[in-house]
């Protein structure tokens, strides 16, 4: 019985809201736009979300950078224009401080140099501009690279400095689009060199490379740090051609491009603590041992990208917080549209009541009719709501370059309160409706 009741005044309620599609419809924008945006924002925050723990995973978990920068000379503005100061000597950034960073600093899990060439490869009559990375097994463990084929360097390879290499995945499908590399020898600059291994695929968005500023790991050639010194540069030796370069340079332009020499030996330097709370204690650290190392010459920079990123995600969170509750908000202002139609709708069909009350229906069904229309109105909303945002979730990704990810949990929240809010705003003109007298209303006009 109760069954039946409820199926005839949904049925009721069916029909209400057909002779009413424009109002309905009109009604139901409030709850659609709510909806869409909530689901939208959502996407866009899960992926921001996702691109920065990415982002993460590429620069490792704990890490200090250390850069080496060129000196900058000051210029002192006395009495005499043009006077300088006396230029201070620093040794540049070596493996010295690498082993000085590991001895005194404590906390320190993993510490990773590298050395950067500008070099080309050639194979079959194939030739193309590429990296050279020397580094030493922790390199791959702190930037969470996985082999794909062969081996890593081992203990002799990287003692002796053996013209080994380990090569990215596009450099394989490059070169040895049809075979396996490992084996294989490769020229890289003017060495051939020996491939052990190659490492997975990393897929990185462009807008990791710019805000990181890394590079397409992809398409590196990575060598056991001491092939670099011994085969092919050696930035910490004196050589004959540095001190005829000395010796030729007595002032102008040329002067101006000694000044920009790269003097320092390695070209990189990460740091790994155990504990993110430590980070900036022993970026601190490293600062000062390095300062008193180059002889008061601040010629690097460190940063610790997960602290920078971590900000950004969470400047973003609060971001997409505060439009989430705009979204919100026009989910709030399409409820009290539905309770306004809904009170106006009982004003213009008092009579229809009274009828209704007359022939025997009771105050309950009148209550469930009103409730079923508004309801019905805000699930309708709700679901053009979901497909609008579904779709603006996509357009956003494929034409702003915005990574974008749906979740069904999204998708069930926005349609959920949507459904809630029909069935809250929907209450006060359910009872208002169900309050009418049936006599007074058969007589209203």
């Amino acid at each position: 019985m109760m069954r039946e009741r409820l199926l005839a005044n949904f049925y009721i309620a069916f029909e209400a809201v057909l002779a009413n599609k424009l109002r309905s419809m009109l009604t139901a924008l409030g709850i659609i736009f709510g909806v869409a945006a909530v689901i939208a924002m959502l996407a866009i925050g899960a992926g921001a979300q996702e691109e920065i723990l990415e982002q993460i995973k590429l620069v490792g978990v704990n890490n200090i950078i250390v850069k080496p920068i060129v000196e900058q000379t000051d210029e002192n503005i006395g009495e005499e224009l043009g006077e300088k100061e006396k230029k201070k000597f620093s040794p540049g950034l070596t493996l010295r401080d690498v082993e000085a960073v590991k001895k005194i600093i404590p906390d320190i899990t993993k510490v990773s140099p590298e050395i950067l060439l500008e070099t080309h490869i050639i194979k079959g009559g194939i030739r193309r501009s590429a990296k050279l990375v020397g580094v030493e097994p922790a390199y791959f463990q702190i930037s969470n690279f996985e082999l794909q084929d062969g081996s890593m360097f081992n203990e002799q390879q990287l003692i002796k400095g053996e013209p080994v290499c380990i090569i990215g995945k596009s450099v394989n499908a490059k070169f040895f689009p049809t075979e396996n590399p490992v084996g294989k020898q490769i020229k890289c600059g003017n060495q051939w060199l020996r491939i052990v291994g190659v490492l997975k695929e990393r897929l990185i968005s462009e807008s990791s490379i710019s805000n990181l500023g890394i590079r397409d790991y992809n398409m590196d050639v990575y060598t056991p740090l001491q092939t670099i010194l011994i085969r092919y540069e050696n930035r910490d030796l004196i050589t004959q051609k540095m001190i005829q370069n000395a010796n030729s340079n007595g002032g102008g332009d040329d002067e101006d491009d000694l000044k920009t020499t790269n003097y320092h030996q390695i070209d990189r330097l990460v740091v790994q603590v155990e504990e993110t709370e430590k980070l900036n204690p022993t970026a601190d650290i490293v600062s000062r041992l390095l300062r008193r190392r180059h002889y008061d010459v601040v010629d690097y920079e460190i940063t610790i990208p997960e602290l920078l990123l971590k900000q950004q995600q969470r400047t973003k969170s609060i971001f997409n917080f505060v439009l989430g509750a705009i979204a919100g908000i026009s989910l709030l202002v399409g409820g009290i549209g539905i309770m306004n139609i809904m009170l106006a709708s009982v004003m213009e069909r008092i009579k229809e009541i009274g009828l209704r009350l007359s022939i025997g229906a009771k105050k309950d069904d009148i209550i469930m009719q009103f409730m079923c229309e508004a309801v019905m109105i805000s699930v309708s909303g709700g679901i053009v709501g979901v497909i609008l945002g579904v779709s603006m979730a996509l357009i956003v990704s494929n034409f702003a370059d915005i990574p974008t990810i749906i979740t069904f949990s999204s998708i069930l929240l926005s349609f959920g309160v949507a459904a809630t809010v029909g069935l809250i705003f929907g209450i006060t003109p359910a009872k208002k409706a169900a309050e009418q007298d049936p006599i007074t209303s058969l007589r209203y006009e």
